[in-house]
């Protein structure tokens, strides 16, 4: 789901020209996610987003408007799971997945990832949204993704 918007070092999605893997920017991850979330809401509607997720009104209308910035990875898994027809628990666990063996391939500490970012967290902050122990945005979802992508190559 998320971790598939970059696709062999490139970052692909409705809107979102595709650029080099030197390039992949968080601009261009939270333009992938905006067209990913609404299209996910556009294609189930408000009404069934509302019925089958606990994600809140708020989320709901910010995901279908292609504001996706500060709406939790956790509601935003549980969005694009109601029209993939998957259990949103997985898509969150797939995506730190993704993120912890990008750390492990681009040899890259929690400390060095926090200092890379322009998301105001400490290591120790990062680490634990890598683990779900605290909540993490799709816009740092997407600036933690950049930094990752950008130094696997």
């Amino acid at each position: 789901m998320f971790h598939e918007v970059v696709e062999d070092g490139e970052v692909s999605g409705a809107g979102v020209a595709d650029t080099d893997a030197d390039e992949v920017t968080p601009t261009a991850l939270l333009a992938a996610f905006d067209a990913l979330l609404s299209e996910a809401v556009a294609e189930a509607g408000r009404e069934r987003m509302r019925d089958e997720t606990d994600v809140g009104k708020a989320s709901i209308e910010a995901a279908a408007a292609g504001d996706v910035s500060g709406i939790s990875v956790t509601d935003a898994a549980a969005i694009v799971a109601v029209t993939a027809d998957r259990d949103a628990d997985a898509v969150v666990a797939e995506v730190r997945d993704h993120l912890l063996m990008g750390m492990a391939t681009a040899v890259l500490d929690v400390d060095t990832l926090a200092a890379a970012i322009d998301a105001d967290l400490t290591g120790q902050e990062v680490q634990q949204a890598l683990e779900g122990r605290a909540e993490m945005t799709v816009g740092q979802l997407a600036e933690v993704m950049a930094v990752i992508e950008r130094r696997k190559r």
